[in-house]
């Protein structure tokens, strides 16, 4: 390997000129593609245009994907190559959504910012409540630190039985019924796979509190939708938080959009100006990394597919 690792960032566009420039403080050299050792995907909006460009690059060995969630890209993933995601590089800002959307759903916010009179008093404490969180990634760790000061009891569903630091019981995905009982808040933070889609719907909803919340700011595809609206309206759950849905963007006349028990936002737990930040962070570090040889942060399991 050359003294300065040589890098390609695609696609060109002036948006992410910082992922260049992180490449250069990581102790890099941007590169056209046909000279690289390495690539770093610059817009997760163009999942469909990568194989091109590692096409284009025969020499590179290393690829970073811009997300923590690669779904897109996983069809053109290869054991020939080392891959890495931005997996925990978003996780405090969307461990601080997660915090908000809870304690709007749980403080009734839902109900008295869609009224235009004077309403009757709701809604359920966070502090000394307990919570359910699927996943075990760095949004859970972050979000176990906040929660820790409202003194909640935290359960964890992963995909191994594991203990986890903070947490007062951890669930497999088998277990999920039992960890659902008697939570407050519901919150799902977990990479989205065969065997975690659709993983809440009308067994999950019918196992909750009738005053509990569920966030999710995972991806849309964990949530059965046909089984969430009749959820909502038998009173099965307190409500839902959803950053994130299926599909995405949801169309205009959703019922979901109408619906009194909903809080929706855009797919805004992580922004772009919040994000890119982060991502160039992540970028540099693992720059550094690839030019000593060492490990890279956030390896992708090419199997697992995240």
């Amino acid at each position: 390997m050359h003294a300065k690792p040589r890098i390609a960032v695609e696609p060109k566009s002036g948006r992410y000129e910082s992922l260049e420039e992180a490449v250069r403080e990581g102790g890099g050299e941007v590169v056209a593609l046909a000279d690289a050792e390495a690539l770093v995907w610059a817009d997760p909006a163009l999942p469909h245009e990568l194989p091109a460009a590692v096409a284009s690059g025969p020499n590179v060995s290393w690829v970073a994907l811009p997300f923590a969630g690669i779904e897109p890209y996983v069809p053109f993933l290869d054991h020939g190559r080392t891959w890495t995601c931005a997996r925990g590089v978003y996780a405090r800002p969307v461990a601080e959504h997660v915090l908000a959307l809870g304690l709007a759903g749980l403080r009734g916010l839902s109900t008295y910012a869609r009224a235009s009179s004077w309403q009757p008093p709701e809604g359920h404490n966070l502090v000394d409540g307990r919570v359910t969180i699927f996943g075990a990634g760095g949004i859970a760790e972050e979000l176990v630190t906040l929660l820790q000061g409202f003194g909640c009891r935290i359960s964890v569903v992963r995909r191994r039985n594991e203990p986890m630091e903070g947490v007062e019981r951890t669930f497999t995905f088998d277990q999920r019924l039992e960890a659902l009982e008697g939570a407050d808040l519901v919150v799902l933070a977990l990479a989205l796979t065969s065997e975690t889609e659709n993983i809440i719907g009308a067994a999950e909803f019918q196992a909750m509190a009738d005053h509990a919340w569920l966030v999710n700011v995972a991806r849309g595809g964990h949530v059965d939708v046909a089984a969430l609206l009749p959820a909502l309206d038998d009173g099965q759950l307190g409500g839902a938080c959803l950053d994130v849905t299926e599909p995405e963007p949801l169309p205009d006349g959703h019922p979901l959009w109408a619906h009194q028990r909903v809080l929706i936002t855009p797919h805004v737990g992580n922004t772009p100006e919040m994000g890119i930040p982060l991502l160039a962070a992540h970028i540099r570090r693992n720059v550094g990394l690839f030019g000593q040889g060492s490990t890279l942060e956030g390896v992708v399991d090419v199997d697992a597919g995240y």
